[in-house]
């Protein structure tokens, strides 16, 4: 037996506490703050680098230091990306901090320009280096060490477990000096060292770490199997050379910390091999991965050889199967499942295997995990035949070739335009026949009602599968020779506002002959209610048209879409991808609820796991899913990726200009056009330059010019003439630049002149790629990396951008094949090759915002409670991705042995959500009962778009009184804007902005998130002017969701009754909407007609609206020092909104007051200012109390404010003591300081009696059942007499007419007395119908079930329903003879009452419930 003697290693080490080191860990691992979004980089990293002792830095030395980084923004040109502002910073106060040196002002001026990579101007840099010499002085040690390599603060990487880099210094003894040749490894892949121990190396003496890293050694399994053998070859180990290292690897893979490791790792090889053990420790996270990345492989192809792989079917090629023959092959499938787990479970242990195999299994890395490290192990197929890599100085390339094009099938032919209908023809002018896709899905979209998909790549035609689909649909409402407009309504759904733009100008100009009405439905573009009526195809974006759909008012809209066309349908993956989700599953849920028939056609990019989409969207795979792979493509298309590897900033910019220019120069040389595509405005012309340099540099000037083109100096002509001087000097290059910032008229040309040829390269943006057709034989996308408010920083080109550029890549009409060129940095290299290569499920991201989703489809009404809600969630992509890929979703693999259906984990997601609204008071969730209750707060959130989080905020923020100040401090802290970023590069301007544009107070200043946001706010409303890209983006994009939630807030101070909250909300929105403070003067918003002198002035003199009423033009002129300025004054104000109000009062009962409202309008209608219609609030409040009691919209339209006044009426509720008045007030929505007012007095009121509330319940004798006179009636009731209730009213209500209001505690046999009165009805009108109104759909259902049972089945009578889940048709509701339904059901079939007989033929109405009248419902029971 061996004894493991004491060694003195022991004795020295510390005495080690386990319990007190895990505590420690935690509570570090507990204190360190998640990553910020984006990759803004931490300001204080940069501060720390340059200033000595930053935490301690006196007030001077921040103030200096802030002016140095604002002089650098300016040099950017306001234009920063982190870490470019990050090197050129720490550069330029390299070079100018310290005057003396032996390099010259203009070399490091040129060495700063060179970073930059343009010229700057004389006056910035001198301004740089003055700030950097002051700032150096100003530091009480100037010290310029701290300039060196970037050290580690002590405490900065706490998150490295101790032990992963303890520095060794390995013993001077053991160094042997050994210089190798310099062996180049470019092109080359590096050799494993078991190469170099087999040339006699091994032998040369040990290589400490440092050198083998320096000779590009890599610490791997081989590198381990070599470190063994020579172990065992020098007997410090008992073990064989595998047995060691398989030991090794179980002790490197083990949970314990790192100097645990260490002792284990010495016990086992001994003491004289310490080198191998300090390169094992200090490489452990290298080996360790070399040992995951083995398993997983070994796993991998284990499950490979167990499963056959699924290859994309071409176009429809799916099998069809008996049900019988279904189940069979379902459970073969369950148990080669459960004998895979099986096996699976066992691989991961590493006791299990050999070292050899897994030596050969992380050696035999997959084709990505080459470029990229450990990914994760692909089944999918690998790159296509013939696919090249490169390997360069400083890159790498992977060159794809293109896919030949699939040759045609025999019985394949291309469908003629005049196999069409007439009608359809015309939609296809200029076509002789549809290209080979849309011929394989014309009988099916043509012919058929069928649900589609169609995943085709880019640039295949797919918008004419739309046509074909949309001249389907019009074929069908073609009855008689003539189209039925009004019966149908079209919706294409595009995923940006540009492409909506096109598609709405393509479709309405080939539909014009149809008489076809195109309009488009975005953020930009907003369609009144009648412009929705008349428009029969709507082209719209996912979020506009699940906002319309959400509010249940606007149901007649959704109920007439015939045809719903969801584009770019691979969106799913990305984060607007739930939108798409609730948006198929409530399309799904109206079909089977109202039986009515909705054509779903999708529309998306070549896509791995396109089954599943297709169950999604309901298409049956036999006949429904078409699936085209690359061969397909119009123009073959050729990739290459390039991946750059090279860490120096510097080096690495001039490397991606240098790559990109060489790649444009190629392909000019063949005769091609170039598209460049750049991320950010700056960029275009700055990409341009350099590629001008360039080309004037290496002598390739000739190749861009277009002088010798024919039209060369027409042309010319009409460019001098634009005002964008960078524009008319590239031009001569034969270089173009496009982006949104230019004119509209310039980017115009700019198009023109590059699909004339008159331009060989345009660099421009993405938007291009989105907006404007215009295709080139090669496109080169230039980096990755863009900026996303949204993310709140740099966030990496998503699938979408790139598929949509490369889609741009050849011209159909000129070109053989096209070329797209993506560059990006070595780690993203494999991420994009997966992607277009298409080798990533697309995965859903419901769970991210199913809290938002669930209270929409709450306040809409076709969710009520936990049954429903999980029904509903089943319909949505989420749930068939669950039951594939569980453990993307946080479910692990025992739930699914325990729940396969996964119905648990549905309810405990819908659960979850329901307990977070309800805790937010969104909707109320009765856990008991499982039911669910919309709130006004949730209808709001709703309707306004706004998230669940935000309204948490509001919750604990919002108070009765607040100031302004306080207001946009909550706003600031919406989550909308939750991802916007504080950097150290922008405080400057911040700084600025707070003095030129806020007027309000800046809560935590520059220097805090919220501070920065309410700072734009503020900004937005100022109408400010902002220099810097990364703070415009921010600007705009907390400009696009401010006025919404502003509205929002108004609404919900507006139903909590909140008077002066409620006015000072509203005086909000429409700051925001006219980007004019409250306290600015009322006639600046007429700015664009009365010039800003006249306005500075009349605020200057205090003039408000009343007091310039009473003066006249002369007075006014006087006033502000300008006659004709006073005539201008005096007809503004006339156009000025304003009305007159006049009440009258009539009390009904004690308590409840009529009031008939008088609005006479008094001012000049002017079309140009006041539109079409003037929306009014009417509030009436008291004052005393600070509450609203009743508020009404009022519109007020053209025609009305010419006539004579109009009269509105309402009752509100009066309270003993009576208040002394009560306010009412007329507000404008949109006119700023437009209201009117008017009081009720109650000093002379005179209110009816006070008298007892209830009826007295009279001893009487309870009637016999016998008393109705009828044998038939009385065989309904299995009791012998009526309670005392019952028999008190039975008089009125079987012998009389009488309208009765009965009021009685619940289970007091209301329903029965209400039978009663029925009864009277069958006997004195049998042919007049009763109505029974019931608040809820449960209790509608049970009195569907009570009486089917007896009225209808003993009486004979017919009966219907109608609820929001059922609607009878025309025939049953005439014949029926009681129609039992909810208060909106009914309110909107009464509304044209005049014109529906079954509606004049209602002889009895009961109103169940009639209390609620004071409810959230109760205003549909009043009218």
């Amino acid at each position: 037996m061996l004894l493991q003697l004491p060694r003195l290693a022991h004795s020295l080490r510390d005495p080690f506490d386990v319990d007190q080191a895990y505590l420690q860990r935690k509570t570090i691992f507990q204190n360190l703050k998640p990553p910020r979004n984006g990759n803004s980089h931490d300001g204080s990293k940069l501060a720390r680098r340059i200033v000595h002792l930053w935490d301690e830095a006196p007030i001077e030395v921040r103030q200096a230091y802030r002016q140095f980084i604002g002089a650098v923004v300016e040099l950017m040109g306001g234009e920063v990306e982190s870490e470019e502002f990050y090197e050129l910073a720490l550069t330029a106060y390299r070079l100018f901090a310290r005057p003396e040196g032996n390099i010259t002002y203009v070399e490091k001026k040129l060495e700063l320009q060179n970073l930059l990579g343009y010229a700057a101007s004389d006056a910035v840099i001198t301004k740089i280096a003055t700030l950097a010499q002051s700032l150096y002085h100003l530091q009480p040690t100037a010290s310029f060490d701290f300039l060196g390599p970037e050290k580690k603060i002590i405490g900065a990487d706490v998150d490295v477990e101790f032990g992963a880099n303890l520095a060794f210094q390995p013993p001077s003894r053991f160094v042997v000096d050994t210089s190798f040749e310099d062996v180049d490894l470019v092109g080359e892949e590096i050799m494993p060292s078991l190469y170099l121990l087999q040339q006699g190396w091994g032998d040369n003496g040990d290589l400490t770490g440092k050198e083998l890293s320096a000779k590009g050694m890599q610490f791997d399994l081989w590198w381990l199997r070599d470190a063994c053998a020579k172990m065992v070859r020098q007997s410090t180990s008992q073990l064989s050379q595998d047995e060691l290292a398989m030991a090794i690897c179980r002790v490197l893979d083990s949970e314990k910390p790192g100097d645990e490791i260490a002792g284990d790792l010495l016990d086992l090889v001994g003491d004289s091999a310490f080198e191998t053990v300090q390169d094992l420790i200090s490489h452990r996270k290298e080996l360790v991965d070399a040992i995951h990345r083995g398993l997983q492989l070994l796993k991998s192809n284990k499950t490979a050889t167990n499963t056959q792989p699924r290859l994309p079917s071409y176009a429809t090629q799916v099998t069809v199967q008996t049900e019988t023959e279904r189940q069979i092959d379902k459970l073969r499938r369950k148990e080669e499942k459960r004998n895979r787990r099986g096996t699976d479970y066992g691989v991961e242990d590493l006791s299990t295997i050999s070292f050899s195999s897994l030596l050969q299994a992380s050696d035999n890395k997959g084709v990505f995990d080459d470029l990229v490290g450990a990914g994760e192990a692909l089944t999918a197929p690998a790159l296509p035949q013939g696919t090249v890599r490169n390997h360069f100085k400083g890159y790498e390339e992977v060159i794809i070739p293109p896919l030949p094009t699939a040759p045609m099938k025999p019985g394949e032919k291309l469908i003629g335009i005049t196999e069409l209908d007439d009608f359809a023809q015309a939609a296809f002018e200029g076509y002789k026949s549809l290209n080979r896709i849309q011929s394989r899905i014309f009988h099916t979209t043509y012919h058929t009602n069928e649900n589609i998909l169609v995943c085709a790549p880019t640039g295949a035609g797919k918008t004419n599968i739309a046509m074909i689909a949309v001249l389907h649909e019009i074929g069908q409402h073609f009855k008689d020779g003539y189209l039925h407009k009004k019966d149908f309504k079209i919706v294409y759904v595009a995923p940006m506002k540009a492409l909506a733009a096109e598609v709405t100008s393509t479709f309405g100009r080939r539909l014009s002959p149809l008489n076809m009405i195109v309009k488009e439905l975005t953020g930009d573009m907003q369609l009144s209610r009648s412009e929705l009526e008349e428009t029969q195809m709507i082209v719209t974006t996912p979020e506009k048209w699940d906002v319309i759909t959400r509010k249940s008012s606007d149901m007649s809209l959704s109920m007439l879409v015939k045809l719903l066309i969801i584009d770019e349908v691979h969106l799913l993956n990305d984060d607007r991808g739930p939108v798409i989700e609730a948006l198929v599953a409530r399309t799904l849920r109206q079909v089977e609820s109202t039986q009515s028939m909705i054509r779903i056609v999708g529309l998306s990019a070549t896509l791995p796991n396109y089954l599943e989409v297709a169950e999604f969207l309901r298409v049956n795979p036999d006949t429904g899913l078409f699936y085209f792979d690359s061969s397909y493509r119009p123009v073959p298309l050729a990739q290459q990726y390039i991946g750059i590897s090279e860490h120096n900033f510097q080096a690495r910019n001039a490397l991606l200009s240098d790559i990109c220019y060489k790649k444009v120069v190629q392909s000019l040389h063949q005769g091609h056009q170039v598209m460049v595509f750049v991320h950010s405005r700056k960029d275009t012309g700055k990409t341009a330059n350099k590629l001008v340099d360039d080309a004037k540099l290496n002598g390739d000037f000739a190749l861009f010019s277009t002088e010798t083109h024919p039209q060369f100096g027409l042309i010319k002509r009409d460019v001098l003439k634009s005002r964008n001087k960078e524009l008319v000097q590239l031009f001569e290059s034969g270089v173009g630049i496009h982006h949104a910032g230019m004119l509209r008229a310039d980017r115009g040309l700019t198009e023109r002149l590059f699909s004339d040829g008159l331009l060989k390269v345009l660099v421009c943006t993405a938007t291009l790629a989105w907006g404007v057709n215009l295709p080139a034989h090669t496109v080169v996308i230039k980096g990755t990396q863009l900026y996303d408010p949204k993310a709140g920083g740099w966030r990496d080109l998503g699938m979408l951008d790139v598929m949509q550029i490369f889609g741009r890549a050849g011209r159909p009409q000129f070109d053989k094949s096209g070329e797209g060129i993506i560059i990006t940095t070595h780690d993203k290299l494999a991420y994009y090759l997966r992607l277009l290569t298409c080798q990533l499920p697309i995965e859903s991201q419901f769970i991210s915002s199913l809290r938002d989703n669930l209270n929409a489809e709450v306040v809409l009404g076709t969710v009520t409670n936990m049954k429903e809600a999980c029904a509903w969630l089943g319909y949505t992509y989420l749930f068939i991705r669950m039951q594939k890929n569980p453990l993307a979703y946080g479910i692990g693999w025992d739930e699914v042995v325990a729940d396969p259906s996964l119905t648990i984990k549905q309810r405990a997601f819908v659960a979850e959500a329901a307990r977070a609204l309800d805790k937010a008071k969104m909707m109320r969730f009765d856990e008991k009962s499982g039911n669910f209750y919309c709130t006004e707060l949730g209808r709001i959130a709703s309707h306004f778009y706004i998230q669940y989080s935000s309204v948490e905020t509001y919750n604990d923020m919002l108070r009765r009184h607040m100031s302004d100040s306080e207001v946009i401090e909550m706003v600031a802290h919406s989550s909308e804007f939750e991802n916007i970023v504080v950097r150290e590069e922008e405080q400057n301007e911040l700084e600025k902005l707070i003095r030129s544009f806020c007027p309000l107070e800046v809560k935590g200043g520059p220097a805090n998130k919220h501070g920065k946001i309410s700072i734009l706010i503020q900004v937005y409303i100022s109408h400010g002017s902002i220099d810097s890209f990364s703070l415009v983006s921010d600007a705009s994009y907390i400009s696009a969701s401010l006025a919404r939630i502003m509205r929002a807030l108004f609404e919900i101070c507006l139903r909590r009754g909140w008077c002066e909250m409620t006015s000072f909300l509203l005086d909000y929105c429409k700051a925001v909407d006219r980007q004019i403070w409250p306290h600015q003067h009322p006639l600046r918003q007429f700015h664009m007609d009365i010039s800003g002198e006249i306005l500075r002035k009349l605020e200057e003199r205090d003039a408000d609206l009343d007091h310039l009423r009473d003066m006249d033009e002369k007075d006014i002129g006087a006033l502000i020092r300008y006659a004709p300025g006073g005539r201008m004054v005096k007809q503004y104000l006339a156009y000025f909104p304003s009305i007159q109000l006049s009440a009258t009062v009539s009390p009904i009962t004690r308590t409840v007051l009529k009031v008939d409202l008088l609005i006479s309008p008094d001012f000049i209608w002017k079309e140009r200012s006041h539109g079409g219609a003037l929306h009014w609030w009417i509030l009436v409040e008291d004052s005393e109390n600070d509450h609203i009691y009743h508020s009404d919209f009022f519109t007020l339209t053209k025609r009305m404010a010419k006539g004579e006044a109009q009269k509105i009426s309402f009752t509100v509720p009066i309270f003993e003591p009576h208040p002394p008045q009560y306010y009412i007030r007329a507000v404008s929505d949109s006119w700023l300081h437009a209201e009117a007012l008017c009081t009720i007095s109650f000093q002379k009121l005179t209110l009816p009696e006070g008298r007892t509330s209830h009826t007295e319940l009279l001893d009487l004798k309870p009637l016999p059942v016998t008393a109705i006179g009828n044998e038939k009636y009385e065989t309904l009731y299995r009791f012998s007499h009526f309670n005392p209730i019952q028999t008190q009213a039975f008089h009125v209500l079987y012998h009389t007419n009488e309208n009765v209001l009965l009021g009685a505690p619940t289970g007091s046999g209301k329903t029965i007395s209400a039978e009663l009165a029925m009864l009277h009805l069958f006997n004195t009108q049998p042919d007049m119908k009763v109505i029974y109104i019931a608040p809820l759909k449960a209790i509608v259902r049970e009195r569907m079930n009570d009486w089917k049972k007896r009225l209808v089945s003993q009486l004979g009578k017919k009966m219907v329903e109608m609820t929001g889940d059922y609607t009878p048709d025309l025939a049953a509701l005439l014949s029926a003879d009681i129609i039992i339904s909810t208060p909106e059901k009914w309110d909107g079939i009464s509304r044209n009452w005049h014109s529906r007989s079954y509606v004049t033929k209602v002889g009895l109405m009961i109103l169940d419930e009639i209390h609620l009248l004071g409810a959230d419902r109760g205003p549909i029971l009043e009218v």
